[in-house]
């Protein structure tokens, strides 16, 4: 996993050869079923969230529960004082320049910025005048900064409340919501709060072309008629309240701003649109989010008749936390029927997203402790923890995971495999290849695995990477007890399961090919290929005893061409871990 930032700014640059940029020519507007800048020229988002930053879900940080929950846990460990230093770390690291920058160099063209409200106006309760509403400047400070970082890359910022006043919906993690205050829908001080909160934002932002659109409420789910039965509002048969709300809103940010894009989304996680009346204003984008479901042309039909029926552009607003031939699938069909998406998120502490967050070992502790695994860490042990966190939020102490990437810009354009690692075979010396560094590119391109993504309605329904590390393609990979890996193994293999490997050979010849495994209880069997001839008999691998008990098997005789080679390492019979491929070579007496 590199960590340099040059390193993989550089990567990305040679290997996406398909990219988007933003136009700035005006203010993007609604043209019937289109997005247009102001010269007409239709623009597909294609854009990242920045989830996280402004408001912490607790799954992200490899815990669970929203934020307020978080903060009173992180302060009865460390203090109000100490806290308070973590979350300014936290703000000032998650999201800079440096993420913008290289955002755009991937190939994106749009952020959306997740808005906790509490960082520009404190909540009902801490009003210092109740009935009042005092504005903070921290939120508008960041946003500001924010919007620099966009318009110095020429990529789209658009402005998404995701944690409304009260809170939206009883999904507490995802807006801060405490169900022991009163709502947004229970609480018209709180609405009051959240239409003055758009107004203000948009005179803020009235004269900015490079803001996209006003995301006014992420992902309601409430239920108004029985919420005791439909907490989430997804039997609703009207969401009257929730329509009423976001007119009230509309009509806040045309007083003051007349040219921006307004996006409005559904009850139940943004997908439930019944009862929606005429569309009250002709400047509005209709957005909805998908997730664990599969990527056919029914799973879409819905809202591409939503944009028929209404005449109005639709927008995959909020997607992701899925492998990367979801990715793939995903954008592919988004693309092709004509409309623009949204990922979820850049960074957290997970495998299947561009940026990974490193657990240092004192917050490994802080977070067995809240899990009840392990004893309480002392004040000081917790704040050096958290603020190693802060620090690892930095993206050049993240995790890069240049397949990710690569799944969401290159493939759903290309069905070519391109390597992942340059793998170089040198004459008289050993070379080796660690096997969790197959190329890049689609199931069946790439790569061939049992399970790849999933499609099952449930978050974790099916799990494509059995060891959840490393890479996010269907390959099972977990963290390896061989000294002599890269610290990962290929495991969990099965017959008729396949990993290609695209390598330069120096010297035409033939080269002896070291495999390294460990199985227990049964007897792996596997065959190389070499641009698509066997040249391997099938060998059959040992029954080391331990799953990381490890063994080499030698295969000799392997010929190589000079120049490009496509190795595919075929499972004929599975149940091995794979630890890494060494060729050496070429034999003196061999040719090809």
């Amino acid at each position: 996993m590199e960590k340099s930032v040059s390193h993989f700014v550089f990567t990305l640059l040679l290997l996406l050869t398909f990219s988007t940029t933003a136009h700035t020519q005006g203010f993007l507007h609604a043209d019937g079923t289109r997005i247009v800048n102001g010269d007409g020229e239709e623009i597909i988002f294609r854009g990242i969230g920045l989830g996280g930053w402004m408001l912490q879900e607790g799954y992200m940080l490899g815990t669970r529960g929203p934020q307020y929950e978080l903060e009173a846990r992180i302060e009865e460990l460390v203090g109000k004082a100490r806290k308070e230093e973590f979350y300014a770390a936290w703000l000032a690291n998650h999201t800079r320049k440096i993420d913008i920058d290289s955002m755009a160099t991937w190939g994106f063209n749009l952020v959306r910025l997740p808005m906790h409200y509490k960082l520009f106006t404190p909540p009902i309760e801490e009003e210092p005048v109740p009935g009042e509403i005092t504005w903070l400047d921290e939120g508008f400070e960041i946003t500001d900064q924010l919007l620099e970082w966009c318009k110095d890359n020429d990529i789209y910022l658009i402005l998404d409340l995701h944690a409304a006043p009260g809170g939206q919906g009883e999904n507490a993690d995802i807006s801060d919501y405490d169900p022991t205050k009163p709502s947004l829908w229970e609480s018209q001080a709180n609405r009051t709060k959240m239409i003055a909160l758009w107004r203000k934002l948009a005179e803020r932002y009235a004269d900015e072309p490079m803001i996209a659109a006003y995301d006014i409420i992420n992902e309601p789910n409430w239920g108004f008629e029985n919420h005791d039965a439909d907490p989430n509002g997804c039997a609703e048969s009207q969401n009257s309240v929730l329509w009423q709300l976001q007119q009230e809103v509309t009509a806040a940010i045309r007083e003051v701003d007349q040219k921006h894009l307004i996006v409005i989304e559904g009850n139940c996680w943004g997908n439930n649109y019944r009862g929606l009346p005429d569309l009250w204003d002709d400047n509005l984008v209709v957005s909805y989010h998908k997730y664990w479901n599969p990527n056919d042309q029914d799973a879409i039909q819905h809202m591409l008749q939503m944009r028929e029926d209404r005449q109005v552009p639709i927008w995959l607003g909020e997607t992701g936390e899925n492998s990367n031939t979801w990715f793939t699938n995903a954008i592919a069909l988004f693309e092709r029927n004509g409309f623009g998406w949204s990922w979820w998120p850049l960074k957290k502490l997970g495998y299947n997203n561009p940026l990974q967050v490193n657990r240092n070992p004192a917050y490994r502790a802080i977070l067995d402790y809240w899990k009840s695994e392990g004893p309480q860490p002392s004040p000081d042990t917790a704040f050096a923890g958290l603020m190693q966190l802060a620090e690892d939020l930095k993206l050049e102490n993240n995790q890069f995971h240049p397949s990710v990437v690569d799944a969401m810009i290159r493939q759903p354009h290309s069905e070519d495999a391109i390597p992942f690692k340059a793998h170089v075979i040198t004459a008289g010396t050993t070379t080796i290849i660690y096997p969790t560094d197959f190329d890049m590119g689609p199931h069946g391109m790439a790569y061939s695995d049992m399970e790849v993504e999933n499609t099952t309605g449930k978050p974790g329904g099916q799990r494509w990477n059995l060891g959840s590390a490393y890479r996010n393609d269907g390959v099972d990979i977990e963290a390896s007890e061989d000294d002599m890996s890269n610290g990962y193994h290929v495991g969990w293999t099965e017959a008729g399961e396949w990993l290609q490997y695209t390598v330069r050979v120096e010297e035409a010849g033939r080269y002896d090919l070291t495999v390294r495994t460990a199985s227990v209880d049964t007897q792996g069997k596997l065959q190389i290929m070499a641009n698509g001839t066997p040249v391997s008999p099938v060998v059959s691998l040992p029954d080391t005893g331990g799953k990381q008990q490890w063994e080499a098997t030698i295969i000799e005789d392997v010929p190589l061409s000079a120049g490009t080679n496509v190795i595919r390492l075929n499972i004929v019979a599975g149940g091995f871990n794979l630890s890494y491929l060494a060729f050496s070579g070429p034999q003196e007496d061999g040719g090809e």
